[in-house]
């Protein structure tokens, strides 16, 4: 599986508001089961960004916009953790950001919500699936208080078009994920912090920082 992650979807944290920008994490960045989160020495200081999180649910490559909903099935938040020392180098030096966003455990994952419920038992069925509503509600706590709060309908590109977008370049597989864009700049995690995230109020991811 691979990850994917939008890094200009929201107007406070976008980089370029015309295209969609985009990088690619490999699958030890994936954290889930509520496992701790451990600093690494590298990153100082350690920075956490929230998304809402979306799983591809079958096979495709360049997808047209108006089939892409078919390709997703269930929706989390997820969260990226950035080495900002190590990400300001690079950027001075014009070098890409792997070390700086690609290190181990640096993307963890909740636990995924279905976008409806199947209407029959046959998994290929065009029946099923639904586009994204604007209405889903998510956010992101540390200790107790909101990162930010923020609904699918703020996003500047819905995932339809980035699938669409996406899958020209790379093919698309059952399992993959991708995060749609923190709506706020990233702010400064330390150890202890606790780390929630919710879709409608509904808790899905839960870690400590250690």
């Amino acid at each position: 599986m691979k990850l994917i992650v939008v890094r200009n979807n929201f107007d406070k944290n976008s980089l370029d508001k015309k295209g969609v920008i985009f990088n690619t994490l490999p699958d030890t960045c994936i954290l889930n089961n509520g496992k701790p989160f451990f600093i690494p020495e590298f990153a100082t200081p350690c920075h956490i960004e929230g998304h809402l999180a979306i799983r591809i649910c079958r096979l495709g490559r360049s997808i047209s916009k108006r089939f892409a909903h078919r390709y997703y099935d269930a929706v989390t938040v997820g969260a990226t953790f950035i080495a900002e020392n190590l990400l300001t180098q690079s950027q001075e030096k014009g070098l890409p950001w792997d070390l700086a966003t690609n290190f181990d455990n640096a993307a963890p994952i909740g636990t995924f919500i279905p976008l409806y419920e199947k209407q029959t038992s046959d998994p290929e069925s065009t029946k099923q699936f639904k586009p994204l509503p604007d209405n889903i509600s998510f956010k992101l706590t540390i200790n107790n208080e909101p990162l930010f709060t923020a609904t699918s309908g703020q996003m500047n590109h819905h995932i339809d078009k980035i699938i669409a977008l996406i899958s020209q370049y790379y093919t698309l597989r059952q399992g993959d994920i991708i995060y749609m864009g923190s709506p706020t700049p990233s702010q400064i995690v330390n150890i202890n912090d606790k780390i929630e995230g919710y879709i409608n109020d509904k808790l899905v991811l839960k870690f400590n920082v250690k």
